[in-house]
């Protein structure tokens, strides 16, 4: 029975992978990459000539039972496109299955764009939450943001440049104007770490078109004044049947209670139905 190796590769600069990377990549005689095209152009300029296998978000479930068995003859390393495999990239059904089926896996440390961005983006914090990419749909996404609206932790997400103007506005809407940090082409030549409050952020990416992908840094939840969490909600109930809308709800009871903008904003969502 072979081994399976989870292989993280640089996220921009080639430098910074790994002597034992390397050692893993020139050893197995499978490598499973996310993208074969991107993978062996890293694999050339090593001059590393293993076989590549794509194994991506579409093809990951249908290609399960084929690396199984390869893993069943001999060792097969697993690559996403930059990065750890299985954060937020494909890998984690593999691994999963590996587990259960009792094969070696042994998981090499390495480059991680979430890691990266939360020590550049150097806010305060007791600690940070990843949370992938976020829902396309705005309801959705607004709900999601919500949920995590009272966390004391730094907030981390991924975000395509097509939907990073959609993406800060949910934010400044959900969690209020606070401190965050936009990193894009990190380790690369044209690495950009955009620091500001979301409203800067987004201000600036209406003047400049987002490019490449991104990890968003958002400090965390303020600490809470007194809870009159309670007094807000009935509040928000009584404007809500009065026919009130949600813009001049929240802003008239963040005045009245004092309590945070994103709270107020949670609450009002805690009404409507899923969704909504």
């Amino acid at each position: 029975m072979g081994r399976l190796y989870v292989v993280p590769t640089p996220i921009g600069n080639l430098e910074d992978i790994t002597l034992r990377a390397l050692s893993v990549l020139r050893t197995v005689p499978v490598i499973l990459a996310e993208d074969t095209r991107h993978t062996r152009k890293l694999l050339t300029h090593f001059e590393i000539g293993a076989r590549l296998i794509s194994y991506h978000q579409h093809n990951k479930r249908a290609r399960l039972d084929a690396a199984l068995s390869l893993l069943e003859s001999g060792d097969v390393a697993l690559v996403s496109s930059a990065g750890m495999p299985a954060i937020a990239d494909p890998g984690f059904e593999l691994i999963e299955a590996a587990i259960r089926g009792a094969i070696p896996v042994e998981v090499l440390p390495g480059a991680s764009a979430v890691v990266t961005a939360v020590v550049a983006a150097s806010l305060p914090a007791p600690g940070f939450l990843f949370a992938g990419f976020l829902p396309r749909r705005t309801s959705e996404q607004r709900h999601r943001l919500a949920q995590l609206a009272s966390l004391p932790y730094s907030l981390v997400v991924y975000e395509a440049p097509h939907r990073l103007r959609t993406t800060l506005a949910n934010i400044g809407e959900v969690l209020g104007d606070r401190k965050m940090v936009a990193a894009r082409e990190m380790t690369k030549v044209h690495e950009t770490i955009l620091r500001g409050t979301v409203g800067e952020v987004a201000a600036h990416f209406e003047i400049v078109a987002p490019r490449g992908e991104f990890t968003l840094v958002i400090a965390g939840a303020p600490p809470l004044q007194e809870d009159r969490t309670d007094e807000a909600l009935d509040a928000l109930r009584a404007r809500r049947r009065a026919g009130e809308g949600r813009k001049t709800a929240i802003e008239d009871v963040v005045s009245e209670f004092g309590i945070a903008r994103n709270e107020a904003y949670r609450l009002w969502l805690s009404l409507e139905p899923e969704g909504q």
